[in-house]
């Protein structure tokens, strides 16, 4: 009979025992499996939700994984503002040549707890997510036009948690509403929800630039209004004037959050030199996501990561060394067995790989139960965590590193089998047999 034959019966006749070392080995081996799978389907998201573009100008304030955070995520409030002249630079300016798409970004305020960011229907026009995958809409649905102001766009997951789709109204909230913020009066009009893109876009509603405008100039209009009420004799006549020289004030000041670049790269000096450039001009400066997101994740997500894996990996250990206690406790009423085995003609070394190989199987199964454990577990949370975070994970999202851990499996088992199997080694057959008779 072979050897992983006679080490199987031996763990089917102690089956509680063996099944209850495996599953604690199950475990260990889940955690892992889910600490490397969703630490790469995070890093693989994050670093790709910049990819539609390689540039940001953004305010001078505050630091460039601040612009990331705010304009790409929307995980923060943006620290300032740019001129419009930036843009517009940018576009068909100075700076044209050696940018092949440029889209301005207004965010401020907010709908059900989601952020509202204003900006032109070029967005899902000139940019791809997560590679090359074009932007693309629900049945009925449509891009925004650029000739009507209160229109919008709304991500899968503001449909789905906000009830809404195309045709409803919504109104902007300036501010936070559970910090008092208030509604403004115009409502927008959505034409069209975005199908699911495993990207941050899924959590924002999209309106026209031109509608986002005209919500804050009514704001700015209505504050300065409340002070020339104060200031001038209602009975001088001058109150229409004034009103007239601030809404000329406010379609003249017009304000960006940012502006994405997509670079040309036909003339690839230029491409490079373009975010230092753009850099010297005053109130602003230019920022590269990608390089953002991979100093945040080989930094602080990285050392997270690390800190986790080491975790998991001592579950692991400590799962073999129970397997090893196991084994042990089992040999003193395995003598007569081991005994017999000898005494029929089987070598010592033979008894040893017995044992060997019943902790290797023990452990390998249990890796194989942690491996399906841990993708199902993945799968089984895979909906809320897109709900939550947009991150879309798969229960079929392998990675090639967990390969690792077959022959990492295989070290440990015969580790801590080698006691155990080293007492095997050393029974001797005729105390076995008398004090067995």
């Amino acid at each position: 009979m072979p050897l992983w034959k006679i080490a199987w019966r031996s763990i089917q006749h102690r089956a509680v025992a063996s099944a209850l070392t495996a599953f604690s080995m199950a475990l260990g081996v889940a955690l892992v499996v889910a600490v490397l799978v969703i630490y790469h389907v995070l890093d693989r998201s994050f670093r790709r939700s910049s990819q539609g573009y390689d540039m940001i100008v953004g305010p001078a304030k505050g630091s460039p994984l601040e612009i990331v955070l705010s304009t790409v995520y929307y995980l923060q409030a943006p620290r300032g503002t740019i001129p419009y002249e930036i843009y517009e630079e940018l576009s068909h300016g100075r700076f044209a040549t050696e940018v092949a798409a440029a889209i301005p970004v207004c965010i401020g305020g907010s709908y059900a707890g989601f952020p509202v960011v204003g900006t032109v229907p070029e967005l899902f026009e000139e940019f791809r997510y997560l590679g090359d995958r074009p932007y693309e809409f629900e049945p009925g649905g449509r891009n925004f036009s650029p000739d009507a102001p209160f229109e919008a766009v709304i991500g899968a997951t503001v449909a789905r948690r906000a009830g809404l789709r195309v045709g409803d109204t919504f109104r902007v909230t300036h501010g936070l509403a559970e910090q008092g913020g208030h509604e403004h009066p115009d409502e927008f009009t959505i034409v069209g929800v975005l199908k699911p893109t495993g990207t941050p876009n899924d959590r924002a509603l999209f309106v026209n630039i031109e509608g986002f405008w005209k919500l804050h100039q009514h704001d700015a209009r209505h504050g300065k209004a409340s002070e020339e009420e104060e200031s001038v004799n209602p009975m001088d006549g001058d109150g229409d004037e004034a009103t007239s020289e601030t809404e000329a004030h406010d379609e003249n000041h017009r304000e960006l959050t940012a502006v994405l670049v997509k670079r040309d790269w036909t003339n690839s000096a230029k491409a490079l030199a373009l975010p230092m450039q753009v850099s010297k001009e005053p109130g602003v400066q230019s920022v590269i996501p990608t390089e953002e997101v991979a100093k945040l994740f080989e930094g602080l997500l990285g050392n997270i990561q690390t800190i986790l894996l080491i975790f998991a990996v001592l579950i692991v250990v400590v799962a073999g060394i129970g397997l090893m206690v196991s084994i042990y406790n089992s040999m003193n009423e395995r003598k007569l067995e081991i005994a017999i085995m000898r005494a029929l003609g089987a070598k010592r070394s033979t008894v040893m790989a017995v044992i060997l190989l019943e902790s290797i199987l023990l452990s390998l199964g249990g890796g194989a139960i942690g491996v399906l454990l841990g993708h199902g577990l993945i799968g089984a949370f895979s909906g809320v965590i897109l709900e939550e975070t947009g991150v879309r994970v798969s229960a079929l999202s392998f990675q090639t590193v967990e390969l690792i851990l077959v022959p990492g499996l295989i070290i440990l088992a015969s580790v801590v089998g080698y006691l155990p199997a080293l007492v095997a080694y050393r029974t001797d057959v005729a105390k076995a047999i008398a004090s067995g008779v």
